[in-house]
């Protein structure tokens, strides 16, 4: 996983179309449908806490957890302005150790695709488990080997988001899920532009293989659905959403 020292400067204004309002009650309208209530629950991998802000501000008990200081510096001073006493820890998913156990996991916008492999990946849905309450539920979602081979490839996008200028640059490593990226910032400074850099991968992998790490680290009655909807995943699906409830 990568620092993003430089990325969470920019990260607000690049995922500005995310709509963190509609994902927090999408997450809400999934516990209800899984007749859980929220309780204590956790924000993993949060960035900038956006998705905590919204989730609090619908009155759950949240915290956020993310690896990245320069992000959590964002995600304060964030909530500082908003009025909302949030509490933030910095820690890598992959050793995460809390303080004791939680309800609710929730982890979006596909952070855990950020983790270096099955291996770390197997690593924090054990974490997770074992802080965790039998029967809490840890809701998350994922890019898809789709959209890693065929959506972002080997393929350039350009953003100008008005404060910033990001040229995105993948590499695909076929038959591998794995999406290697670079982000090169150019903010304007006078008459000319500061360029600043970013480089990090992503990696995807099947479900099943997701739903048999799920069962390794005591997990059950995982259900998927295509991101934002309850609707079964497709072929072409970008990004799933899995809901794995922690075995009593």
């Amino acid at each position: 996983m990568g620092n993003y020292a430089v990325f969470a400067q920019y990260y607000d204004a690049l995922t500005a179309n995310v709509g963190y309002g509609q994902r927090a009650e999408y997450f809400l309208t999934l516990l209800e449908r899984l007749g859980h209530p929220p309780g204590l629950t956790l924000d993993l991998a949060c960035g900038t806490g956006s998705l905590t802000l919204e989730l609090f501000r619908r009155g759950l008990d949240v915290y956020g957890v993310d690896s990245s200081v320069e992000m959590l510096s964002e995600a304060r001073m964030k909530c500082a302005e908003a009025g909302a006493d949030i509490l933030f820890l910095c820690q890598k998913m992959q050793s995460l150790d809390l303080y004791g156990t939680v309800d609710t996991v929730v982890c979006s916008l596909d952070s855990l695709n950020h983790l270096d492999g099955r291996e770390e990946m197997q690593r924090v849905l054990e974490k997770v488990a074992f802080f965790m309450d039998p029967g809490g539920y840890f809701l998350f979602d994922l890019n898809t080997v789709y959209k890693h081979e065929k959506v972002l490839g080997n393929h350039t996008f350009v953003y100008d988001v008005g404060p910033v200028y990001c040229v995105w640059q993948n590499r695909c490593v076929q038959g591998t899920g794995r999406v290697d990226i670079q982000l090169d910032f150019f903010e304007r400074e006078g008459r000319l532009y500061r360029r600043s850099r970013e480089h990090f991968s992503e990696f995807a992998c099947p479900v099943e293989d997701v739903l048999e790490m799920l069962g390794k680290a005591g997990f059950a009655g995982v259900q998927v659905y295509e991101e934002m909807t309850f609707d079964p995943p497709r072929e072409d699906s970008q990004r799933l959403v899995f809901a794995a409830q922690k075995l009593r």
